[in-house]
Parts: structure tokens; sequence; C-alpha cells
């Protein structure tokens, strides 16, 4: 049994119910759950539609979302998230890099890492010796002044958490900016690579071992081991290359606002929707939402 569920961006929440009432009629569906009005619904099905990425895409243009996976085992135990771009709504190392006055240099470089146009060590690597000298104090003005928390992120993490679920913010960014963002999101953990600095000014150099594509797989298989569980039991979400591993290896992989490649690889694409579409697509309903 499967389990399709249809999502409209909360601030239109324009899902009408014909819409999905056509949807479930035409793929002989059974009974529609509202999760939240004009928002989020679902209903199983038997089968994946022959026609549904077809419908996908004709619903992606008029601005919802779909989704279709096994029904058994939707709600996950543990949950990944990267943060650049996923979490917050900036690039940590790209709002740095404007500061020193290399901005336009470092977002290139993070658009081809972030495709897979370019290997993400080298990436990493290349992008922080751009900032060296500047100020380390400029972390704080750029937490302050430019860093937003992305959608949903809140009440996705509470809601997890409230159900006993473990999270963790696992990231390619550094820990000056994962340590404030998963206490203002509530995490129990985070993971990021170290950007080293010397009496107050960045030397240009990250701490080793990188933490990259590998690491984040290793983060999902460890965390998940040590509760007894398996990557199976584990929701991921992500937007860049680096995410590909631990969004394929997940048992619930959400590319989240993706680049093309990434969602191209991905079969759970949220592109309308902001974080609380994690939460529908574990069968949650907008009233058990934690605030």
């Amino acid at each position: 049994m499967f389990t399709v569920t249809v999502l409209a961006a909360p601030q239109r929440a324009n899902l009408s119910r014909s819409l999905v009432e056509e949807l479930r009629r035409d793929w002989k569906g059974g009974h529609v759950i509202w999760l939240n009005e004009g928002i989020a619904a679902e209903f199983p099905v038997e089968r994946q539609p022959a026609n549904f990425w077809q419908l996908w895409e004709s619903l992606q243009a008029k601005g919802f979302d779909l989704a279709i996976q096994p029904t058994q085992g939707r709600r996950k135990s543990v949950l990944l998230a990267d943060m650049d771009s996923t979490m917050i709504e900036q690039e940590c190392i790209d709002e740095l890099a404007d500061f020193a006055g290399v901005g336009p240099r470092v977002a290139e470089i993070t658009a081809l890492a972030m495709n897979g146009e370019l290997n993400f060590h080298e990436a990493l690597v290349a992008r922080v010796g751009l900032l060296a000298g500047l100020a380390e104090s400029v972390i704080g003005e750029v937490l302050e002044s430019r860093i937003t928390l992305a959608a949903g992120g809140k009440q996705l993490v509470a809601t997890m958490r409230g159900q006993g679920a473990y999270t963790a913010l696992v990231s390619g960014g550094f820990t000056v900016f994962t340590g404030p963002v998963a206490s203002a999101l509530g995490f129990d953990e985070h993971r990021a690579n170290e950007l080293l600095a010397d009496e107050g000014v960045l030397t240009g150099h990250v701490g080793l071992p990188i933490l990259g594509r590998e690491a984040k797989i290793e983060a999902l298989e460890g965390i998940t081991a040590k509760r007894g569980l398996s990557p199976s039991d584990a929701i991921a979400v992500g937007d860049g290359a680096n995410d590909l591993g631990m969004l394929q290896l997940a048992g619930m992989g959400v590319a989240l606002h993706a680049k093309p490649v990434v969602a191209a690889q991905v079969d759970l694409r949220i592109n309308h929707g902001d974080l609380t579409a994690l939460l529908y697509l574990q069968g949650y309903a907008a009233e058990e939402f934690v605030n």
C-alpha cells in the first residue's frame, strides 16, 4: 500500500478539495485525509500510478507538490538535516565572503559545489582560503543581521522530538554557525566543520577532516546505529550535491528546494512547501504540530 500526499505552499493555502478528489478518483485511491485544510491532504493507493511523474510535472506548474511513498513505516525516529539553504535561508560562507569583499567569487564556487560540478572538499578549502584575514567578530555580525531560520523548521524539530525522535543538524558549513542555529531550532546535536582562527582573525584554513558528503552518510549510519535503528528509520533533508548520499540512504530522503541536479536523483521533492512538508509526508496533521 502507498500513500499519496498533495501539498500547497502554506502562504497560499490554495489546495482545493476538487483537485485532490479528481486525483484520488483518477488513481482509484481510498478515503482522503486532510492534514491541514488548503495545505495538505493524503489518500492511499494500492500501487504507484504509471502516470505519477506526468501528474507531478503538471501540479508543479500549478504550484503544488506531490509525493508517493510506501505507507508502512512513514513516521521516522531520527531527523538529519542540512543547514545552509535548508534549515536557514542563506549560505553562511557566502555571507562571510560578502563581508570579506570576495562575495561573488565565493558564491560562484558555492554554486558549482552544490550543483555537483566541483568536489566539495576542494571547493570548501578554496572558499575558506579567500576568507583569510577576516575578523572573527564578523561571524557574530552575520548571525545577528543576515541569518534567518527557514519557515517550518521549529515546528519540524519540536514535533519530531515531541514524538521521541532524535534530531541532528549535519552541515558541510561551520560549527560557529551550526551551534547557534541548532540551539535556536532545538536540535539534539550538531556536526559541522571547524573554521580556524588565530588571535581573532580567520586563518583561511578549516579543521581536518572535512565534513562533506561521506561524513553525512557516516553520521546517518552512526546516529541510527547508536539507537539500535537503521537508516531506514530516518528522514533526511537537504538541497545540495553533498546531501545526496544521506538523502538516498535514509528511509525518507527529501530534496527541499534543491538544486536541479540533486532533485533529479531524489523521488521526494518539495519545491513549493516549507519544512512542515516533512511532517505532512510522515502523516502528521497540523493539530499534532508542536509550535
